[in-house]
């Protein structure tokens, strides 16, 4: 089995690799392994240009899964699903199943012709959404059930009371209308921030967006306005700017009651978003956790055949008017598939990101058409009236006067929303393999997706070889992954038998000169000695100040730092397995601090690896890093979802694994699986790794 199968395979035992292979033939020890091609040679890529590629070309793929309406019909139900499982809410029940909103309200204010219900409900048990209830009133509003309309906040400070005019506007169209809060402003705060200024990188890790969040409020919002007697439950519609410009993508992408959406300063693409550093500028709420590696077009899928309106403006300096109307396009050609082309436009307005007269009446224009059934067109409908004396004070729109209530979740519910698996509790071997075997299904699918099913050939080259130190030497080269030309060296000591076991050891991003010469420096005979240089380290180094940028761009694309780096790792051990004078059936893996994380995962991947030794691994990978994004990079999409650090040691059993130096306490559970199993003397905590060098002498 090679490599491209890897996707297909359904488990991995030990001493069976990420190739599906026991082992490896040694190579043979003459000349070197054939050179790449002419112009092949060193061919590498900056990581920006690699993450833009990629973006560019899930940006490409979008929409490519409905080559026609019956396909579409058939693959919405799990495409909504996959959906759901990227915001993080797979686990949310449907909706007659949900626990009760509990709704509150807490004032009424009295207006001629409308009237506004202060209000917040629950969309979990103490999770608290502020919002304001708009309903006409008077001898002229319209006979109820009336059309609902959820109305989500962007990211102005003063919320429900920033965006009141529009709001106000429905209703006195004959609208009743939900305005909404975000987590991270107005009345009950939490965090959309926390990838974006609080170094909380392992959100990654979780499976967590604060995009699931608003999702999972907005939804919540759909069900007390269809809960409400004055609305029509089969007539609701959903829009907003910016971030709430977003919030209605995923609103309508999720919940079929949406009979019509029009998201406003909310639409870009993923290749642009990249390309042009607009991510940048983007909270943590604006994309999802993107595990099947999605575009934004793939979003709009889930809304057609509803009628769609994407407003935005041509001069935004976040979403990029060419990638705005690249997702129109590419919708457009699906909303023809399906037979109603007039069901999406797209609403063009002069400036900078914001309203414009004529968004605002071309949305109160749409929702009317598909909503109420009145065809007004936007030149006749009225805009929003922004008179001083018209709008309400902050006081007088507050729910809570107070502040929030004592139980609030909001401020922790990162760290609730998702539940996270215990450790097994495994006692024997059987029940071991099946565990593994369920880590790697999932990994594979949900960590490690954007692994290439069919890389490119290694291409290993010896690059020159030298005799010093009493030793074989040479530097490689191989191809990790297209337009990633990768090295590393290799030491057989003379007194060494041919072929011979090797320690392959990661070097460490941003270390100093020689550090990991000098911590796989006391290996010596009978094990030669490799040193590998993944991508962030060696010859394709990035300054730590583009870190920050790096940690999102790669995961809004599927990615992660450290899951590029274990997949250099599985490739580096193929070329190591490749090269002269090595014994590719005893290869040992070594590495340092965040590495150690890596090295890990590898390890478990690769499944031909007999020793393991790392030097203070990091206890878990849900922690938090720097907020500069400096630092530690080991978050991988979805892991803690599924397994942590100290259980992946310990599904390497039998393997050998070597702690050196500071071993942290989560990994008691591996060791205490290796004494269940009946081998405690392979699970070794060392001093240093000369301790284990000696040993092997």
């Amino acid at each position: 089995m090679r490599r491209r199968e890897f996707l297909k395979a359904s488990a991995v035992v030990a001493g069976v690799g990420f190739l599906g292979r026991r082992g490896c033939t040694p190579a043979a020890e003459a000349a070197p392994v054939q050179a790449p091609p002419l112009g092949q040679e060193g061919t590498t890529m900056t990581i920006r240009d690699y993450l833009s590629r990629e973006a560019r070309r899930i940006t490409d793929r979008a929409l490519s899964q409905y080559p026609d309406a019956a396909t579409w019909s058939r693959r919405v139900p799990e495409e909504r699903r996959r959906f759901l499982e990227m915001m993080g809410l797979d686990h949310l029940p449907p909706y007659p199943e949900r626990p009760p909103l509990n709704v509150r309200v807490t004032g009424v204010v009295e207006r001629p012709g409308y009237r506004i219900e202060k209000l917040a409900y629950e969309s979990l048990p103490g999770l608290y959404v502020a919002a304001n209830l708009y309903l006409p009133q008077g001898e002229h509003a319209p006979r109820p059930p009336l059309a609902g309309v959820l109305y989500a906040c962007g990211h102005a400070a003063t919320q429900k009371v920033h965006y009141q005019a529009h709001p106000r506007r429905f209703t006195e169209l004959g609208f009743a209308c939900l305005v909404i809060e975000t987590v991270q402003l107005g009345e009950v705060p939490g965090y959309h921030h926390g990838c974006y200024r609080e170094g909380w990188f392992h959100w990654y890790s979780r499976g967590y967006t604060p995009a699931g969040v608003e999702l999972l409020n907005g939804i919540r919002g759909l069900d007390l306005l269809a809960q409400r007697p004055e609305v029509d439950p089969e007539r609701l519609g959903a829009t907003g700017i910016s971030g709430g410009g977003a919030a209605t993508w995923w609103v309508a992408a999720a919940d079929e009651r949406v009979k019509v959406a029009a998201p406003v300063c909310g639409t870009a693409t993923l290749a642009s978003h990249i390309y042009d550093r607009t991510i940048d500028g983007h909270c943590d709420c604006m994309w999802w956790i993107n595990t099947y590696r999605w575009d934004l077009a793939d979003v709009a899928g889930l809304v057609a055949p509803r009628p769609l309106l994407i407003a935005s403006a041509d001069r935004d300096g976040i979403f990029t008017i060419a990638a705005i109307r690249e997702v129109h396009a590419q919708a457009q050609r699906l909303y023809g598939l399906l037979g109603v082309p007039g069901n999406l436009r797209l609403v063009e307005t002069p400036g900078p990101h914001s309203y414009h007269e004529r968004s605002r009446t071309a949305i109160f224009s749409w929702f009317a058409k598909h909503l109420q059934g009145r065809e007004v067109p936007p030149e006749e409908i009225g805009d929003i009236d922004l008179a001083p004396e018209r709008q309400e004070s902050a006081d007088t729109l507050r729910v809570f006067v107070d502040g929030p209530p004592a139980d609030d979740r909001a401020p922790r519910i990162q760290d609730e929303l998702i539940p996270l698996p215990q450790p097994p509790r495994i006692v024997e071997l059987t029940g071991l393999e099946k565990e593994r075997q369920r880590v790697l299904t999932a990994l594979r699918e949900r960590t490690f997706g954007a692994f290439p099913s069919t890389p490119p050939p290694l291409a290993t080259q010896v690059e020159f070889e030298d005799a010093e130190g009493n030793a074989y030497n040479c530097r490689f080269a191989f191809t990790a992954e297209e337009g990633w030309r990768l090295h590393g060296t290799l030491a057989v000591p003379n007194a060494a038998a041919r072929p011979a076991p090797v320690v392959v050891a990661l070097r460490s991003p941003g270390e100093e000169r020689r550090a990991t010469e000098a911590f796989i420096g006391p290996v010596r005979a009978p094990w030669a000695r490799a040193i590998v240089d993944v991508r962030g380290t060696g010859d394709t180094a990035w300054g730590e100040e583009l870190q920050w940028h790096l940690r999102r761009a790669a995961a809004w694309t599927g990615r992660t730092l450290a899951s590029m780096r274990v997949f250099d790792t599985l490739r580096a051990l193929e070329a190591v397995r490749d090269l002269p004078h090595v014994d590719g059936r005893r290869v040992a893996l070594a590495a340092r601090g965040e590495m150690a994380a890596v090295a890990l995962y590898a390890a478990l991947l690769d499944g031909g690896v007999s020793v393991v030794l790392l030097q203070d691994p990091p206890a878990t990978q849900n922690a938090p890093s720097q907020p500069d994004g400096r630092g530690p990079a080991i978050e991988m999409l979805n892991c803690l979802r599924i397994t942590d650090l100290p259980q992946v040691a310990g599904l390497l059993y039998p393997a050998q694994l070597v702690m050196v130096g500071e071993c942290p306490p989560t990994y008691q559970w591996a060791e205490a699986l290796y004494r269940t199993l009946g081998a405690p003397d392979r699970f070794r905590r060392l001093p240093s790794l000369a301790a284990w060098a000696e040993e092997q002498g």
